[in-house]
């Protein structure tokens, strides 16, 4: 079985206006194959919003929540036009009194599901964020689905966690302000992909859209493990850097499970293969039983 996936680098910049980061959306969209099964957009996608506060403080940045009823009604829209899904990257939203950077998958319908990032970049405790404390796996579309978005990808245990739950293709929204953040995030998504086998789709936002808001660094990218069914450096497809594009790549689900069973390196079922090994140390030691 094929699975195609279109990936949306968004070029952010300072938008004025909520119609106007419509149009950069839809422009986008308009790239992407109307036979996609998933297509993902960058984290904080809605960031440009911003500059229609007129705010010189970053730390305010969660005034993008008043965005967020017309941030979904966009994307459930386009995935029901459309009939595709969406990982519309990830929005800043409040909920009771507390603010998470929260991913959403809309599927054909126009429904969703969402991610609340678990781990939050040092960073980002400055703009009032928490940390969500549930990791789901999402039967959506023709397999199962994970989300990481950006520094969950540097967390080993999570990744690992949506594998053993039964995540064929992981997502990961990403915004990184540096070249060193961009390719902390890509050599963990390789490592990643390699160690659980599976896929990893990284979409990074960029751009330079000026003070207060951060530039974005990165090439989007989804990638294999590092294997004879696939490009020998594990890329399948790649963005051209910092640039505004849509890349479309398909993925060879049967060669995925074939390379769990009989790959040159079948780590998803070795990294626990000695697991009584692992355990007479620490961390795993206090553990007992464990699947990581």
């Amino acid at each position: 079985m094929n699975v195609k996936i279109s990936a949306c680098q968004l070029r952010i910049k300072k938008t004025p206006s909520f119609e106007a980061f419509q149009r950069q959306v839809e422009e986008l969209m308009e790239q992407v194959p109307e036979d996609s099964d998933y297509i993902i957009f960058p984290e904080l996608v809605t960031i440009g919003l911003f500059d229609s506060f007129d705010q010189a403080d970053l730390s305010s940045l969660t005034m993008i929540d008043n965005y967020s009823a017309q941030y979904k009604e966009l994307f459930s829209t386009l995935a029901k036009k459309r009939k595709q899904i969406i990982i519309a990257g990830s929005h800043l939203e409040r909920r009771d009194n507390q603010y998470f950077n929260i991913a959403y998958i809309f599927n054909h319908d126009g429904s969703y599901v969402e991610h609340k990032k678990t781990h939050i970049f040092p960073a980002e405790a400055n703009w009032q964020t928490v940390e969500g404390n549930e990791l789901d796996v999402f039967s959506i579309g023709p397999v199962k689905i994970g989300i990481a978005i950006c520094y969950e990808a540097e967390i080993p245990e999570i990744s690992r966690i949506l594998s053993v739950k039964g995540a064929d293709i992981i997502f990961c929204p990403s915004f990184t302000f540096t070249e060193a953040g961009f390719w902390r995030v890509r050599h963990c998504a390789h490592a990643r992909a390699i160690e659980n086998q599976v896929y990893f789709v990284h979409c990074p936002t960029v751009g330079e859209p000026g003070d207060p808001i951060p530039s974005g660094f990165g090439r989007a990218s989804i990638i294999s493990p590092c294997d004879n069914a696939w490009p020998a450096n594990g890329i399948i497809a790649e963005a051209e850097l910092n640039k505004q594009m849509v890349i479309t790549g398909i993925v060879d689900m049967d060669e995925l499970y074939k390379n769990r069973i009989n790959g040159s390196a079948t780590t998803y079922k070795d990294r626990t293969r000695r697991k009584e090994v692992y355990a007479k140390y620490d961390p795993y030691q206090s553990i007992g039983s464990f699947t990581m």
